[in-house]
Parts: C-alpha cells; structure tokens; sequence
C-alpha cells in the first residue's frame, strides 16, 4: 500500500499561517500548533522554505520565522517545489512480465501520461498564490 506524503499540504499550512499573519514573527511552536504537528517536523518544513527563499529565520531563544516577500508574490508551484515533496504520480516498480504486450509497454505509455498530469498539476500550482489560500483559509466552510 502507498504512502500519502503530506510535505507539501503542510508546508502550504505553515505558508498560510505566516501571510494571515504577514510581517509577524511566528516561532516554530506556534506553527506546529497550527498544524497540529510536532515542533521539530515543522522546523524542517520550515527549513526547506527557508533554503527556497520563501522565509526568513531567526534563530536563539527568540527565533521565528517570517514571509520572505508578500503572500501575492508567492505561488503554490513555489511552496511545492519548496517543500521537496515527490510528484504526485509515479510508475509502480513490478518487474515486466516479458511474455505479455501491455506489461512490456505500459510503462513507457504511462511515463508520458503521468508527466503530462503532473505538467498541469504544476501549471494550475503555478496560477494559485499563497494570498489566495489565504482568503479562502480565512472564510468559514
């Protein structure tokens, strides 16, 4: 059974916190109880934005971490990338059965349909800015 990654929803939950709250330092601990996760997991998510260039960091006893330019100069594309996360489909691994057609094939066919998905997936990433999860975050459902 596969295993969901959730690198990149929550380095999308940390993004949201720090532009609801834009040009305030939040510390790591209010972010993990944002996302209601351990501290040090949300410490290398944050890590991660932070070597893409989408925070910046304090460290010491008074650390945070603040928005690197305004939510509406970043995308989703640039949170995804940021977070490192795999892409979102992939091929399985099954060794080819040799005496079956499709077997022999379907991974070349598949390659080339999985690209082109994750081609899109990335395009619709690359038109979302993080000001607009923001607002969406930010209205009850």
């Amino acid at each position: 059974m596969s295993q969901t990654n959730v690198q990149f929803s929550v380095a999308s939950h940390v993004m949201a916190a720090l532009g609801a709250r834009y040009g305030e330092p939040l510390r790591s601990t209010e972010l993990a109880g944002s996302v209601n996760a351990e501290p040090s997991f949300v410490r290398r998510v944050v890590s991660k934005l932070a070597k893409a260039g989408l925070v910046t960091t304090t460290r010491g006893k008074n650390g945070a971490c603040t928005l690197a330019r305004p939510p509406q100069r970043i995308t989703l594309l640039d949170i995804y990338r940021a977070s490192e996360a795999p892409p979102a489909f992939a091929v399985h691994a099954y060794p080819v059965q040799e005496r079956c057609l499709i077997s022999r094939n379907i991974k070349g066919c598949m390659d080339d349909v999985l690209r082109d998905a994750q081609d899109g997936f990335e395009q619709r990433l690359a038109r979302r800015t993080l000001a607009d999860v923001v607002a969406m975050a930010g209205q009850e459902r």
